[in-house]
């Protein structure tokens, strides 16, 4: 397998001085090369990413089944107590296999780096970490933990079952050396948004500013724009009544 390498992309000085920053303990040298960009979070702040797309097509895929979302909201049914918890920069706590860190490595106008641990944007990267996630928390799944990639949601039906299963969930995250970002966990909730619905005892609702974007969105008019809004009017055809129909061609 040939050596993937791309020159770095442009970038202005404030995402210049972000990269420099975001780095500094990632030095290393590598024939393999991709190009750095960076995506907005939520919060204004940026995350690094790293363009792996000509290493992502040369990748054998993994199969790993990504859990269903109606399958997880299905357990939930008679939870009224809930806490979600959020994995610190989540990939980056499974490690990358010895023979492959060198294939991780990226460029910059500041040098070369590679990853120890598992970057954004590998295309095997989500199926990794569930497979990792479910076997961490195997035990508990289908009882009182859902699992889909870096967030853990804890429910229960009471205040007292819900610490008991808030000290199992925290007691193997230290086990499993697995560290939380402390900003972004919730506790002792009524309702929780949890992948695009809010979740609460009486049922589950979609997020309104799920609704919002969807009022907002411009009329798609070519293919590729179409697929992108069917797309996502599907991951909510549980509460479109007739949707294959309005949805049909």
């Amino acid at each position: 397998m040939a050596p993937v390498s791309i020159a770095p992309y442009g970038m202005a000085p404030k995402e210049l001085a972000e990269l420099n920053a975001q780095i500094q303990e990632l030095l290393d040298l590598s024939p393999w090369e991709a190009p750095v960009l960076f995506v907005k979070k939520k919060d204004g702040s940026m995350r690094i990413c790293i363009d792996y797309r000509q290493l992502n097509k040369l990748t054998i895929k993994n199969r790993y089944p990504l859990s269903r979302i109606d399958d997880l909201f299905d357990q939930l049914q008679g939870a009224s107590v809930f806490s979600m918890i959020d994995l610190r920069l989540g990939y980056h706590q499974l490690k990358v296999k010895k023979a492959d860190i060198h294939k991780t490595a990226f460029r910059t106008h500041y040098g070369h780096y590679e990853f120890l641990v598992m970057p954004f944007g590998l295309t095997n990267a989500p199926a990794a970490f569930m497979d990792m996630m479910n076997q961490v928390f195997q035990p508990y799944l289908d009882q009182f933990v859902v699992v889909f990639i870096n967030d853990i949601l804890v429910y229960s039906k009471n205040e007292d079952e819900h610490d008991l299963h808030l000290r199992v969930v925290l007691q193997i995250l230290r086990e499993k050396q697995l560290f939380a970002k402390f900003s972004k966990c919730e506790f002792w909730l009524k309702e929780v948004t949890f992948l695009g619905h809010v979740v609460y005892a009486e049922g589950i609702r979609v997020d309104p500013r799920k609704v919002e974007a969807v009022l907002d969105w411009k009329p798609p008019k070519t293919v590729a724009k179409i697929r992108s809004f069917l797309g996502l009017a599907r991951y909510y055809r549980r509460f479109i009544e007739g949707f294959s129909l309005i949805a049909a061609p």
